[in-house]
C-alpha cells in the first residue's frame, strides 16, 4: 500500500521500483493500492500505472476493515511536509494536515488484533528535514516500538548515490521483529493506541530501535557507498534517538565576506568542493537533447533576470551539484531550484562584475549572454531518478509537472532504502 502528500512523487517513486517492484530495487512485489487526493498527481499516476488500484480518497476515510481486505505486507508513506518545514509555521501534530498520519498511527496497533491477524511486515516513511525533531516523529517511534518493530532513521540526499542534486530528507525504515512475541505485542497494543490518541510525547531507547536491524545496517556501505566519506549535511546520516536533529543545515554554515552574486566565501567553497567530488555524476548526464527552438520556452525572461539575477543558483553542464527543486520551480525563483547556464563560453564572473553599476538595459544584455534557462520537467525527473519510461500525460501543464515533481521523492534513494529494509 502506498500513500503520499502527492502521488506523483510519493507513489511513483516506489512504483518505479515498479508495480513488479524490481526495475530499480530488484525486489519482487505487487502494489495493491495507491492512495492520494491530488487530482493532477492521480492523473499522472494512472497514466503510468493504469493497472494499479488508485484510491482517490483521504487515508482517514478508509475503514480498518477495508485496509485488512488488501492483505498488504508493506506500507510506503510520505505524509504532508508543511507541518515540519523550517520556513513554515511548524505546527507539527497540531496542524490539521497531520490528520491522515495520526490516523495511520492509530490504526497500526489494531492490525495485530485477533480479527485482523497481522501487522504489515515493512514500513518506509519519508519527510523533510525537521521531522526528526518533531512530536510526530516521537509518536511514530513509540507506536512502532509498541507494535514490535525494529527501525532505523536516516537523513539522506541523492548525492549519496551519485546524483548531482541536493535533496536532504528524513527516512525511517521499519520491519517486524521476529523475536517480538504475540503475547508481548498484545500487552502493548492498548497502551500504544491510547498514547497515539492522546498525542503523548515519549523517548525511545536505542536498543528498541536497532534490534533486528543489524543485518540490514551491515549492508549500508553497499547500498550507500559514499556514506562516510565526508562530514557534510549532504552525506547520509544515521540518526541517533538521543540527538535526532544533529544534521547541520546549509543556512547555519554560511559565513564570511560577500562575493559576486551575493555569495559568501563559505558558499563558494562549498560549491567548489561539490563540483570536485568525482563520486557524483555531472549535470550533463541528466540533460535531454535539445534543439535550439525547444530551449527558447525555458529561458528566463528579461524581467526575471533583472529582478532575481543575484539570487539565482546557476550551474553548468559540467557541474556536479544542483539545489533542491521545489513545487514552486518555474513559477518562483528564489530557493526553488537551480537554473542552467546554456552558454558556457561566457564567463559568469565577467557578467556579474560591476553589474550594479550599469543601467537596467545594459544589465539585461549582460545577463542574456549566459542563456540561463530552467531545467525541463524531464530533466528534473531525471535528477529525481525517475526512469525513462515515466511520462506525463497530455494536458498536464509545465507548471503542474514542476509542482508534482517538487512534491516527489528521489526514486533511486527510495529503492536503495527498500533494498536495505527487506535485506
Amino acid at each position: 500500500m502506498q500513500s503520499g502528500k502527492d502521488a506523483g512523487g510519493a507513489v511513483a517513486s516506489v512504483v518505479s521500483s515498479d508495480n513488479n517492484i524490481h526495475s530499480e530495487s530488484g525486489i519482487p512485489g505487487h502494489v495493491v493500492a495507491a492512495i492520494d487526493i491530488n487530482t493532477t498527481a492521480n492523473q499522472i499516476y494512472r497514466h503510468n500505472f493504469p493497472d494499479t488500484p488508485l484510491w482517490n480518497k483521504t487515508i482517514e476515510g478508509i475503514a480498518l476493515d477495508d485496509f485488512n481486505k488488501l492483505s498488504f505486507d508493506m506500507i510506503l508513506m510520505s505524509p504532508p511536509c508543511q507541518p515540519f518545514t523550517r520556513i513554515g509555521l511548524q505546527g507539527d501534530i497540531s496542524d490539521p494536515r497531520t490528520k491522515s498520519f495520526l490516523y495511520v498511527l492509530d490504526l497500526l496497533p489494531r492490525f495485530s488484533s485477533p480479527q485482523l491477524h497481522r501487522l504489515p511486515r515493512f514500513i518506509l516513511l519519508e519527510n523533510v528535514k525537521g521531522f526528526e525533531s518533531s512530536a510526530a516523529r516521537e509518536l511514530l517511534v513509540k507506536t512502532l516500538t509498541g507494535c514490535g518493530y525494529s527501525f532505523q532513521e536516516f537523513m539522506v540526499s541523492p548525492t549519496s548515490v551519485g546524483i548531482p542534486n541536493s535533496r536532504l530528507r528524513y527516512f525511517l525504515i521499519a520491519k517486524m521483529s521476529t523475536s517480538f512475541s504475540t503475547q508481548a505485542r498484545s500487552e502493548v497494543r492498548s497502551q500504544a493506541r491510547s498514547e497515539v490518541r492522546s498525542q503523548a510525547r515519549s523517548e525511545v531507547r536505542s536498543q528498541a530501535r536497532s534490534e533486528g536491524m543489524s543485518q540490514a545496517m551491515s549492508q549500508l556501505p553497499d547500498v550507500f557507498p559514499h556514506f562516510a566519506e565526508a562530514d557534510s549535511s549532504e552525506q547520509p546520516t544515521v540518526l541517533s534517538p538521543t540527538c535526532p536533529g544533529s544534521c547541520q543545515s546549509e543556512e547555519e554554515v554560511r559565513e564570511g565576506q560577500v562575493l559576486y552574486k551575493l555569495e559568501t566565501a563559505a558558499d563558494a567553497q562549498r560549491k567548489r568542493s561539490q563540483n570536485q567530488d568525482l563520486s557524483i555524476r555531472q549535470i550533463q548526464d541528466f540533460l535531454e537533447p535539445q534543439r535550439e527552438g525547444d530551449l527558447e520556452q525555458h529561458l528566463l525572461p528579461p524581467r526575471t533576470l533583472l529582478r532575481y539575477a543575484l539570487l539565482l543558483d546557476i550551474v553548468q553542464p559540467t557541474c556536479r551539484r544542483s539545489v533542491c527543486f521545489t513545487k514552486g520551480y518555474g513559477r518562483y525563483v528564489e530557493g526553488t531550484g537551480s537554473v542552467l547556464q546554456g552558454c558556457t563560453e561566457t564567463q559568469m564572473e565577467s557578467v556579474f562584475a560591476g553589474l550594479d553599476q550599469v543601467s537596467e538595459e545594459e544589465k539585461v544584455q549582460q545577463l542574456l549572454k549566459l542563456k540561463l534557462r530552467y531545467f525541463t520537467p524531464r530533466e528534473v525527473a531525471n535528477l529525481m531518478g525517475f526512469p525513462q519510461s515515466f511520462m506525463f500525460p497530455e494536458g498536464v501543464s509545465t507548471l503542474q509537472q514542476y509542482r508534482t515533481l517538487g512534491n516527489s521523492l528521489n526514486v533511486v534513494v527510495v529503492s536503495r532504502l527498500l533494498q536495505l529494509l527487506v535485506s
